[in-house]
This record gives C-alpha cells, structure tokens and sequence, in this order.
C-alpha cells in the first residue's frame, strides 16, 4: 500500500515539476548523458557519487537496511567530489561532501567498532 501511494505521489510530483521547467529543457538535460563530450573526469565522478549515495539512501529510506560498507564508496566519491567541485567552482557541493565525509566516517566506525 505505501509503495503504490509513493509510486503515486512520485509520478504525479514528478510530472508536474517536469511541466513547470519544461519537458523538452529535461530531455535535453538528460540527453546529455549520451554523449561523448559529457562523460568528462569531473563529470563521471559526479555521477558515481551520486550513484554511490543513492545506493545507500534508497535501501535506508525505503526499506530501512543499511548498506553500510556502501560507505567506503560514498566516502571515496564524496573526496573526489570535493575535486571536482573545485573544478566547477561549485561550495555547496564542496560543503556537501565534507559533511557526507563525516557520515561516512560515523557509519564506518559505528559498524566496526560499535
């Protein structure tokens, strides 16, 4: 039931958020993925961080199992992310990742030593 009212609630969000910004400015956005020209240094490392939070958030949230040796990835992406944010001139992304650095680091801890 929850998982149909989600489905729901995201589809419908989604859609219309999709609508306000302009259905073809995301397509256009997300064709970006398949070209060339994108898949710069700086850019697959921001792509495998954000992959790399997603698979321990979406487990965590939806279905309350921690990943936690997701971590150890999310703790070398988010330093590399903290690069490739200084070749974006992007702080919020560099202040973002210095704090998921930190909950790494406490998850990490927790697991082994707690």
């Amino acid at each position: 039931m929850i998982l149909t009212i989600w489905l729901l609630a995201f589809t419908l969000f989604t859609f219309e958020l999709y609508r306000l910004v302009g259905f073809r400015n995301i397509g256009k956005r997300y064709g970006m993925f398949f070209k060339r020209n994108y898949w710069v240094n700086y850019n697959t490392i921001e792509f495998a961080a954000w992959m790399a939070k997603a698979l321990i958030i979406i487990p965590g949230l939806v279905f309350g199992i921690e990943l936690w040796w997701g971590h150890w990835i999310t703790l070398l992406t988010s330093s590399l992310l903290i690069w490739a944010s200084m070749k974006k001139k992007l702080p919020t992304l560099i202040l973002f990742n210095t704090i998921w650095i930190g909950i790494s680091i406490v998850v990490l801890i927790r697991h082994y030593i707690g």
